[in-house]
């Protein structure tokens, strides 16, 4: 509490500090930046209400419908745990499995639990575990997938195929989960109902982490999964979330064991007018997301659901592990955003359609403000620093305020960690807009190219990447000076 006391003096001491006078001097940049936060946060606090309607009154009564009409069912559904794991902690994995055990034996239509390895010894783990676990889970079958380290995809892909050959009603489920994260018990039982709707291609849940390692490393991944419950419930409302987590999510089995959509896992790309064919290494939640959704699928989110992650820093520093994981998260995100966009809204719904064109244009937005400020500061006065300081940590403590609705109390560290993540991400995406085709895994090696020599051609890709970039931050950066040397 007293941190966030003397959070409050110092914005309210630099904000008083600063003669009243100066804000005339720079008319044109408070408009600016007013306007631009007005759209802002007004963006922000229409997905804040949408969310809070979604969670506390069309969920519930959405819950309650579903599994009504789920119990009338004379079939309880049989469920598919697929589960990828490489390079993962012993003592996680050990976790994970448990956990994925526990949840398959109280699925009551019984389970299958398929998984996909490439080490000898996680394969004698597993099988010990579920040796240990078989008077729990004696209708739970085991099924090692074990193929060589070429990608997650192909892992994907590899044991889809095993569970399309197992025949699964069209009816049954497929949940995809990652090899760090670990399933609520009563998953099938939360989840199976919502697939009672034939619209419903897929769900995915709330997510939660646990870090061993940084506090400041763990308070911005709870801080991103915070805004994630909120943005998520937000879209849950329109029945199209923007992502199907590669965590945890969970797909109606005739869609998941349909060989095209396999073969989408598999070999996604995209055609690029300057990168040309652009394959994708990541992004495999997006890969089934944009797979469903060109398909006039809904996509439902659960926020009385939640999967625990264990993450690491894939770097020894905060801000590298940070960016390291921005690039991969915004890659992927960046690479299905132009085709999402091209489906039209009528096809995919104005709100999930304006939602998608949002991606495209924050990213420019955010850096705008801090761009103008930083040439006001230069050209007219220094003064206007201090300002902007206060306004951006009165703004971000207000937001941070609210998604205490979501998860309760925050640390005081989360204002400082969401300006990182706004600015720091918005010059994350805008880099890799322009860059389409770098793609890398923070654990994994998505790619057998090192230390081969770089061809003339990826030179060149390189080098308009470059220029494509620069340009387009110097027609900011001119936008940035006009409004800051502009009289009202």
């Amino acid at each position: 509490m007293l941190s966030h006391i003397l959070y409050i003096l110092v914005f309210l001491s630099v904000a008083v500090a600063v003669p009243a006078h100066r804000l005339a001097e720079n008319a044109s940049l408070v408009l600016t930046i007013g306007t631009l936060g007005m759209w802002r946060y007004g963006w922000g606090a229409i997905n804040f209400v949408r969310a809070t309607i979604f969670i506390h009154i069309v969920h519930p009564r959405r819950r309650a419908a579903v599994t009504s009409r789920y119990l009338e069912r004379q079939r309880p559904v049989h469920s598919f745990f697929l589960v990828t794991t490489y390079k993962v902690d012993t003592a996680v994995t050990a976790r994970v499995y448990r956990s994925l055990f526990n949840a398959a034996a109280a699925s009551r239509g019984g389970a299958t639990v398929v998984a996909s390895i490439v080490d000898t010894a996680d394969e004698r783990l597993i099988r010990r575990i579920y040796s240990l676990m078989k008077p729990r889970a004696a209708h739970v079958r085991l099924i090692i997938d074990r193929i060589p380290a070429t990608g997650k995809r192909d892992a994907l892909a590899t044991s889809l195929r095993i569970i399309a050959s197992q025949c699964p009603m069209p009816d049954d489920i497929v949940v995809l989960i990652d090899g760090d994260s670990c399933p609520p018990e009563d998953l099938v039982e939360t989840c199976a109902p919502f697939f009672v709707d034939p619209k419903i291609g897929a769900v995915t849940t709330d997510e939660d982490c646990e870090i061993e390692e940084s506090r400041l490393f763990r308070d911005w991944f709870n801080l991103r999964f915070t805004q994630r419950q909120m943005m998520m419930s937000s879209m849950g409302l329109s029945g199209r979330v923007l992502t199907l987590t590669g965590r945890l999510s969970i797909f109606r089995a005739s869609l998941a064991c349909d060989p095209d959509f396999i073969d989408n896992v598999q070999h996604d790309w995209l055609a690029h007018w300057r990168l040309g064919t652009v394959k994708f290494l990541t992004g495999d939640d997006k890969s089934t997301w944009f797979w469903l959704l060109k398909r006039g699928y809904e996509m439902a989110y659960l926020p009385d659901v939640r999967s625990v992650s264990m993450e690491s820093q894939p770097k020894p520093g905060f801000v590298d592990s940070a960016v390291a994981l921005m690039l991969r998260w915004f890659g992927n995100m960046l690479r299905t955003n132009g085709r999402a966009l091209a489906l039209g809204p009528h096809r995919i719904g104005w709100f999930t359609w304006w939602s998608v064109l949002d991606q495209r244009i924050s990213m420019w937005t955010t850096l705008f403000g801090p761009a103008t400020v930083v040439m006001s500061a230069v050209l007219i006065s220094p003064l206007v620093l201090p300002l902007y300081v206060a306004w951006v940590m009165f703004t971000r403590y207000i937001y941070c305020c609210l998604l205490t609705t979501f998860r309760p109390a925050f640390p005081i560290t989360y204002p400082f960690l969401l300006y990182f993540s706004q600015i720091g991400g918005a010059l994350v995406k805008t880099f890799v807009l322009f860059r389409l085709d770098r793609q890398k895994w923070t654990r994994q090696a998505t790619a057998r190219r090192a230390r081969r020599a770089v061809t003339l051609s990826e030179r060149l890709r390189n080098l308009s990447s470059t220029y494509v970039h620069m340009l387009a931050s110097a027609w900011l950066l001119f936008a940035a000076f006009m409004i800051s040397t502009a009289r009202m």
